[in-house]
């Protein structure tokens, strides 16, 4: 995009008051169905899961990160109510041991397939809230869903080595410098604003290449955002309240774990699209005040194949 009027800055709303955008929002999602799509997209989620599991965890036998899944599963902690940790756990202890080469060789085809139809149902939900038809080939569809399955595999690795070993890593090289003491102290204060990035720049990529749209590159937007913000929110809300309030066990018994993780994703499936709500209603309002100006419709409105 090179003409100067189409470029907008999305924080401007679209030209939209807050309250115009809330009341866009509330019609749209109930327009959208986002609340039965999070539905499907926790199904999906729970689906692809374990194959996801199986390919990360292959992932990591190739490298010389074994010691990173005890730390992980304590991060993990923070977020996660505890049965749907204990499941994740339990299953993370078995396919561990044969980790490595065979796994990686003889189940990546099958669960990078598998893992990826997570993604795939991201697409067609973010195609709802963009208002978008679907045009690429099944072939295109499942290849993006593919690459952004092993690009997001990749980025968990290399944003938990970060987190978990940033503070060696990165102490490690300034003591060569002579300022470990000052990075150490940085250390401390920094690790979660980048926590907070790597989690902005993922959601970005999947705003970005999951509809059907063309639309420029923003490493940050309103939807981003709200969507990483209330993600945490609800996160940390939704473990204080199964681990304090919610007696899952007595009502589900040993499915309680499955219960639990599905309503996690399901309460993750509404902010993210809801992150995607937002960024669709601010670009929509942008695009009606360009055309009410004389401009012509901006690119990413277009579908592309």
């Amino acid at each position: 995009m090179t003409s100067g009027s189409l470029v907008r800055n999305p924080w401007k709303l679209g030209g939209l008051t807050w309250t115009e955008l809330a009341r866009r929002l509330w019609h749209e999602s109930e327009k959208d169905e986002v609340l039965g799509r999070a539905a499907q997209l926790a199904y999906y989620f729970v689906l692809a899961l374990f194959p996801a599991l199986l390919f990360f965890t292959a992932l990591l036998g190739l490298l010389p990160l074994q010691q990173i899944m005890p730390e992980l599963m304590a991060s993990l902690r923070s977020v996660l109510p505890a049965d749907a940790l204990s499941l994740v756990q339990k299953y993370l202890q078995q396919v561990v041991k044969g980790s490595g080469g065979d796994i990686l060789s003889l189940g990546l085809l099958g669960a990078l397939w598998a893992s990826s139809s997570g993604v795939t149902a991201i697409m067609e939900a973010l195609n709802a809230v963009y208002d978008a038809k679907e045009i690429r080939p099944f072939w295109k569809v499942r290849l993006v869903a593919i690459a952004m399955t092993i690009g997001l595999a990749g980025f968990i690795i290399l944003s938990t080595t970060l987190v978990l070993y940033g503070e060696h890593i990165g102490g490690w090289i300034a003591n060569i410098v002579g300022l470990g003491w000052l990075f150490t102290s940085a250390w401390l204060v920094l690790q979660w604003p980048v926590v907070i990035f790597l989690m902005l720049f993922a959601i970005a990529v999947i705003y970005y290449m999951s509809p059907c749209v063309e639309q420029d590159w923003r490493w940050v937007s309103p939807g981003s955002v709200f969507a990483v913000l209330m993600w945490l929110i609800v996160s940390l809300g939704f473990k204080i309240y199964v681990e304090n309030f919610g007696n899952y066990n007595k009502a589900y018994g040993s499915i309680a774990g499955v219960i639990v993780l599905m309503l996690w994703f399901y309460l993750s499936g509404i902010v993210l699209l809801m992150g995607g709500e937002i960024n669709a209603e601010i670009e929509k309002a942008a695009n009606e005040q360009a055309i009410r100006q004389g401009e012509p419709e901006p690119l990413q409105r277009r579908t592309s194949a």
